[in-house]
This record gives structure tokens, sequence and C-alpha cells, in this order.
């Protein structure tokens, strides 16, 4: 007797076939893979924070950059005596 004969099966479509179990526990698949990449960035971005802040680069050229900005007090704009 051929091997097919004895396990009935059923006949699905292709469409069918093709298609992911639907259910809760695909959405807990998510949930929790979701939370796992999050809790990845949070941990990476905690990890790296004190490189990521401020401008320790710079510290010491800033003062002298700051004076090379200075231009003194701005010149009142004079009328000439005929009003323009």
């Amino acid at each position: 007797m051929p091997t097919y004969m004895k396990f009935p099966t059923r006949v699905v479509s292709a469409t069918r076939a093709r298609q992911g179990r639907m259910g809760r526990h695909i959405l807990w698949v998510l949930l929790v893979s979701t939370a796992l990449a999050a809790l990845a960035l949070f941990g990476a971005w905690t990890l790296h924070a004190p490189q990521w802040a401020g401008t320790r680069g710079t510290e010491r050229a800033s003062a002298a950059e700051a004076r090379s900005f200075d231009t003194g007090a701005p010149v009142a704009k004079q009328k000439s005596p005929d009003g323009r």
C-alpha cells in the first residue's frame, strides 16, 4: 500500500499555505522583540553618553576665539544737517 494512502491529508490552497499563523503568540513575539530593541538602544546610548556630552575639544580655544569676534560698541547713525 502506498504511503500517501495511509496518511490522509487535508488539501490547502497555495495562498493559505504561504500565510503565517495568526494568534496571540505572534503579538508577543513582536512586543518582546520591540522591547529588547528599545533596551539595546537605550543601553548603547547610556554607555556612550559621556563621549557625546559637551565640547571637550574646544574649551581652551573658546576664549581666544571670542575675543576675535569683539567689534566694540556700535556707532550711532548720524543725520545730515539737511535731514536726510
